[in-house]
């Protein structure tokens, strides 16, 4: 059998709890695959997501019955601390979805809106104890099936495509929106509890329950009861998509470390600081024990031109940084003082060399490593409301825009509310309306600036996308517990910042080059010049496939609050290893 990699497991992570403490009383077992599902909780949500592409095939064998049990995926918009099974009443965002299979009738719960958690639709029949559901996901194509011991209702054929539980042509038309991840999960309503077993391709027997299948999906792979649908796969870490152009497997050049990384250093007045591991284009450097402000250089601009992130100065020359290097920087005297200890967060773009963009209303000019979903771009001075393009191959989700003769920082996070929202850097304001970004989302070519920054000079914006297996920009909703969300990402966090978008909350900053075990409790902040802090407070763990939360601070985890976050890695979850 070829191999298949990690299977994903039950991640323990994310469940919500009830009285008692359910998390703790085996409500995970075998393997973290059998799993007690209690009335209105959330199951575990399995340790591998389901996005970008692919088709992907698992089963879940019925230990025993009852009523209320629903197996379902749900998107990443959902609170998976809450109660996705059933409950969905709750839920605080509109933009959450979710599609499973009821076991009392087997009609399809499909929640797609706010309100919707009684949404069930007539499609297969009820499960009983010793049945086997399988589940056929096509992410590609946006469709589901599920079949009973074999059986798909309505003739379904997930190989063709033909008659799926939802989907083009399925039982409920909707599409299943797959730029978002998905989980596997369950949930109880009705009765108290019951119990399933899951098979990624692990067991064909759900741990001597049945006999074994022996069948393999396309790829020679797995082991399931029932035959593996025509062009379908485990979902294995082997199966992971991920950005062939920083794909590990491939040259060193592609990999995350040769994109993004971080320096921490010990200064001694002048010198070249190394170790980096590629020609840095932008370099954010912070003071780590004192009041000293963040300091932006980038190759756009040239060496030794600074601005700060926590405050609105004009740009201003300095004796910061002087040369880009090729496995680092030298400083200057202004952040390199004898002895003090600082940090460097560094973004690779083009070596500095720039090319005059047109795709937009107005030129600009841009250096850009579309590898890595990011780029530099110079903005003239405008008229209102312009277009400019950022040379990027997909629409930016996360824009830091700047005046550099003095103006307030404006930043563009595609998970703000409405695309007419902006968040400051240089404050812990929360989201606000503007005309920063005229109510306008970024397209695959261009970005817009508004009359907020128009007629006033010269800028320079920062842009980044998602890259499958390296930076990922997203929210999570907040649960007002130290067990807080657990936010998959794909890969090992190499930095995280997270910002309360709801009301007031710093830029939270955290790397795994600063703080080197779980849980990391050292922070620094992008919107002030204080130093950095350590404390339980800001507790949060990083693990191979992203990170979780840790405290119940209102920076980090007020319940029902929203929060932006982004994060950089420096090894895909495809490659790692697995906790």
């Amino acid at each position: 059998m070829a191999s298949s990699g990690n299977f994903p497991t039950m991640n323990p992570f994310i469940q919500s709890g009830g009285s008692g403490d359910d998390k703790s009383s085996g409500y995970i077992s075998n393997g973290s695959l059998k799993v007690n599902v209690i009335k209105g909780r959330c199951g575990p949500v399995a340790t591998i997501g389901m996005r970008t592409s692919g088709k992907y095939y698992f089963e879940v064998y019925v230990n025993y019955y009852f009523g209320g049990t629903n197996v379902a995926i749900v998107n990443e918009s959902w609170n998976l601390d809450a109660m996705p099974g059933y409950q969905i009443d709750a839920q605080n965002t509109s933009d959450y979805d979710l599609c499973g299979y009821y076991f009392e009738t087997g009609k399809l719960n499909n929640a797609q809106s706010a309100g919707d958690g009684n949404n069930f639709t007539n499609y297969g029949s009820g499960l009983t104890n010793g049945s086997v559901l399988g589940v056929a996901v096509d992410v590609d194509n946006g469709k589901i099936w599920f079949h009973k011991d074999g059986t798909y209702p309505n003739s379904g054929n997930p190989a063709t495509g033909a008659n799926p539980a939802r989907g083009a042509g399925g039982t409920i038309t909707t599409a299943m929106d797959f730029s978002k991840t998905w989980y596997v999960t369950a949930g109880g309503w009705g009765q108290t509890t019951g119990i399933i077993t899951y098979n990624f391709g692990q067991d064909s027997t759900f741990g001597g329950e049945i006999s074994a299948g022996g069948n393999q999906d396309s790829n020679s792979q797995g082991d399931f009861k029932y035959s593996v649908p025509s062009g379908f796969t485990c979902l294995s870490s082997n199966n992971i998509p991920i950005s062939a152009d920083i794909d590990p497997a491939q040259t060193d050049d592609d990999i995350p470390q040769k994109q993004f990384n971080v320096l921490t250093y010990n200064a001694s007045g002048g010198d070249s600081y190394t170790g980096l591991g590629f020609k840095p284009d932008l370099v954010w450097v912070k003071w780590r024990g004192g009041d000293q402000s963040n300091g932006l250089f980038d190759s756009s601009r040239g060496t030794s031109k600074v601005l700060n992130s926590d405050n609105t100065n004009a740009e201003a020359t300095s004796s910061g940084l002087t040369s880009f290097d090729s496995d680092g920087y030298t400083m200057g005297q202004y952040y390199n003082q004898n002895g003090r200890e600082y940090v460097g967060w560094c973004w690779k773009a083009n070596g500095g060399t720039t090319v005059t963009n047109t795709d937009g209303s107005t030129d600009s000019t841009v250096q850009a490593n579309t590898k890595a979903g990011f780029s530099i771009i110079e903005t003239p001075n405008y008229s209102s409301n312009s277009t400019f393009g950022h040379g990027l191959s997909s629409a930016p989700e996360f824009v830091i825009a700047r005046l550099t003769g003095g103006s307030r920082w404006a930043v563009y996070h595609k998970s703000l509310s409405s695309s007419g929202h902006y968040v400051s850097l240089n404050t812990n304001d929360g989201e606000a309306t503007g005309s920063f970004f005229n109510s306008t989302a970024p397209t695959s070519s261009v970005f817009s600036l508004g009359a907020s920054f128009g007629g006033s000079g010269a800028g320079i914006c920062y842009a980044w996308h998602n890259v499958e297996g390296f930076q990922k920009f997203g929210s999570f909703v907040g649960n007002g517990n130290a067990d807080g969300p657990f936010i998959y990402t794909g890969f090992r966090p190499r930095l995280i910042f997270i910002k309360n978008a709801g009301s007031t909350g710093n830029w939270e900053v955290r790397d795994t080059a600063r703080d080197t075990f779980n849980p990391l409790d050292t922070t620094l902040l992008w919107d002030s010049s204080t130093s950095e802090a350590s404390h339980s407070v800001y507790n949060l763990d990083v693990l191979s496939n992203g990170f979780k939360i840790r405290t119940t601070s209102a920076n980090y985890n007020s319940s029902g609050v929203s929060y932006i976050y982004g994060a950089w890695g420096d090894v895909p979850f495809k490659y790692n290893n697995t906790f």
